[in-house]
């Protein structure tokens, strides 16, 4: 099917993409704080803007963002609802390629079900469906099973996703993107996990590149927002 966005003027305007609208709109929280921070920005929100411009790729130093997609439906293999990235980027770097990057916004919120694990997902619900779609997004990400398994399911899938993306738009680098608000760093550990299944030491606002899919470069990080859009 498909699917046709509309400008959003506000950041209200992002509340009718969420899955619970009522439930998930609230002070405080990833979707309200992601929201008021990109919808407030021109362009990049700053502390993105310098996450590129200090990268050791040269070529995504000066990456420009051309279209951005709240609340982004990626399919997956497999049946069950399809993962939403709470933003979807589509950029250009300075070599003129195209950059696909999946957001996901986060407070003090873990990473799905308690930081819910792909060893623990994958032996809960329809065993032959999970195997399919985990299948799919290993291969994306291009970890081996014992690899992934201590890492949070949801950060598997949001990295797939820029993946999966980057396939469907031509892009050559795949990003995602770990937007976080929280005042105590929560949760980064879990974000250290999945760096630490590629063998990357990893630093909070640091962007680094872990495998590739074929001719798609993958990159991860980690960027703090400003605490200022907690309260709006």
């Amino acid at each position: 099917m498909t699917r046709i966005f509309v400008s959003a003027t506000s950041p209200d305007d992002w509340q009718r993409y969420l899955k619970d609208p009522a439930k998930h709109w609230r002070t405080g929280y990833s979707a309200r704080t992601l929201a008021h921070s990109w919808n407030g920005s021109n362009g990049w929100p700053p502390e993105i803007q310098h996450l590129f411009a200090s990268s050791p790729e040269r070529s995504l130093r000066h990456t420009e963002p051309l279209l951005v997609i709240p609340e982004k439906i990626t399919p997956l293999a497999g049946h069950g609802e399809p993962p939403h990235s709470d933003v979807f980027v589509l950029a250009k770097a300075a070599d003129g390629q195209l950059v696909s990057i999946t957001v996901e916004g986060k407070v003090d919120e873990p990473f799905g079900n308690s930081n819910q694990s792909v060893s623990a997902w994958k032996r809960d619900g329809d065993l032959e469906n999970r195997r399919k779609r985990l299948k799919q997004l290993l291969d994306k990400v291009q970890l081996a099973e014992e690899r992934a398994d201590p890492v949070a399911y949801q950060l598997i899938q949001r990295t797939a996703s820029a993946v999966i993306e980057a396939e469907t738009f031509n892009a050559r680098y795949a990003i995602m993107l770990v937007h976080s608000f929280s005042l105590i760093h929560a949760n980064f550990s879990a974000f250290e996990a999945l760096a630490a299944a590629y063998d990357v030491a990893i630093q909070s606002e640091a962007l680094s590149e872990v495998t590739r899919y074929h001719d798609i470069r993958l990159f991860i990080g980690w960027v703090q927002g400003d605490p200022h859009y907690l309260s709006m």
